[in-house]
């Protein structure tokens, strides 16, 4: 069960490092395999599944948006705890209304997340 001090303390983290930029500090929060996917993967890379896997492939995504938006900076509106998960809602580009559902493994890192916006 996702306790809520970890779902606040990754959530105060993950905010953190994107606002930072810094890709390492973003994808230290992953496992090396984890499985990200968005809608914004099948608009701007044409992978109909819009799925990646590794974090490799999701860093070399993220570096390329990172580098298209050095305004990026996101704001917290709520974190949502499950057996196994978070979803954070935030603001994200614009004032974009977005939210993010994360599923960890028993290390504490992120197995899978997904992307949703509004």
């Amino acid at each position: 069960m996702i306790e809520k001090p970890f779902a606040e303390s990754f959530t105060a983290e993950w905010i953190a490092s994107w606002n930072s930029h810094d890709l390492d500090r973003i994808l230290s929060h992953y496992s090396e395999d984890f499985e990200f996917s968005s809608p914004v993967i099948v608009e701007r890379l044409g992978v109909p599944s819009g799925k990646l896997k590794g974090r490799e492939a999701v860093g070399a995504y993220w570096a390329k948006g990172l580098a298209r938006r050095p305004d990026l900076k996101f704001g917290l509106r709520a974190v949502l705890t499950g057996v196994s998960s978070v979803v954070i809602h935030y603001t994200g580009l614009d004032g974009v209304n977005a939210s993010e559902h994360f599923d960890f493994g028993a290390d504490g890192k992120v197995l899978r997340s997904s992307a949703h916006y509004g």
